[in-house]
């Protein structure tokens, strides 16, 4: 049974698979599907881009997608993550996709006999968002061997920080980060530190990084303006950038912030390209975790 828990997962052959089916994707949107399987979206947290991109996906692969809604479901009496998901599996459940603020919620989920797709989990990771932010990478470079990516922002706190650093360097690129001294974490960045300036003379890709007010115990200390120019793309700065250099966010983004009003829609910026490829990479997600290659046509 394929699950996606985090992208350690996947052998290398798997993850190759996902990308080139991604990517053909793209080019086939709607598909007739004769299978009548179902799935739910669990979200313990807010989200936009990846819940309404795992709906759009599964719309698209013709799935019977169940409503639930955490607010009005069984968990507000106290049911257990695991007994919720084992409900779902018995009345006919094919799949689940889950964003749980817990990190590794999945371990919890070991008695359950259908897929399990993680949506996120705390600060833990986020399988989904980087194979579509490795799909954009591979649409621009064609490879990952040798590239400079430089993570920006709240790496402490950041689930897509900590999967794309471990993937991107099994992948052979050099990765590095930049940000407040406090929210940098030596298990991810592993002395790889450098200023924002700095980022500017060496990436080819900068991954920049919301801030995560909701997981922080105290302020930073610092206002709007003071932390966009200390530590934001400005628009100075994205003129420095190296030619041929991309501009990455998993966003929401805070414009004015982490990244200048101005800078999210320049020609360097392929944030909502991630958005369009996010709807790619979960359909090819839940097509190997259905089984649905000789089911859609």
């Amino acid at each position: 049974m394929f699950q996606l828990r985090t992208l350690d997962d996947l052998t290398a052959t798997e993850l190759d698979h996902l990308l080139t089916e991604a990517n053909s994707l793209l080019v086939k949107k709607e598909f007739e599907c004769h299978s009548q399987k179902s799935v739910a979206n669990l979200f313990f947290e807010p989200s936009t881009r990846t819940k309404t991109s795992f709906e759009m996906a599964e719309h698209q692969l013709g799935l019977h997608v169940l409503p639930f809604d955490v607010e009005h479901s069984s968990v507000k009496k106290g049911e257990t993550l695991y007994d919720t998901v084992k409900t779902l599996e018995a009345i006919g459940c094919d799949a689940v996709v889950i964003r749980h603020p817990e990190q590794a919620y999945y371990k919890d989920l070991e008695g359950v006999s259908i897929p399990v797709i993680n949506a996120g989990d705390g600060a833990g990771d986020h399988p989904t968002q980087s194979l579509l932010d490795l799909l954009t990478i591979q649409q621009e470079f064609l490879f990952f061997q040798n590239l400079n990516i430089v993570i920006a922002g709240d790496v402490r706190h950041s689930r897509v920080a900590r999967t794309n650093a471990r993937i991107l360097r099994k992948l052979g690129a050099r990765v590095y980060f930049t940000g407040p001294p406090q929210w940098m974490d030596e298990d991810i960045t592993e002395g790889k530190v450098v200023s924002m300036d700095e980022a500017l003379e060496i990436a080819d890709v900068i991954m920049l990084l919301r801030i995560q007010v909701e997981r922080h115990e105290e302020t930073g200390g610092w206002t709007k303006e003071s932390y966009h120019e200390t530590y934001g793309l400005t628009e100075e700065r994205e003129i420095r950038m190296k030619s041929g250099s991309i501009i990455m966010h998993p966003a929401p983004f805070n414009r004015g912030v982490e990244i200048a009003d101005t800078v999210v829609e320049c020609e360097r910026s392929r944030i909502f390209k991630q958005m369009t490829n996010g709807v790619a990479v979960r359909k090819a997600v839940l097509k190997r975790a259905l089984s649905l290659e000789e089911e859609i046509v």
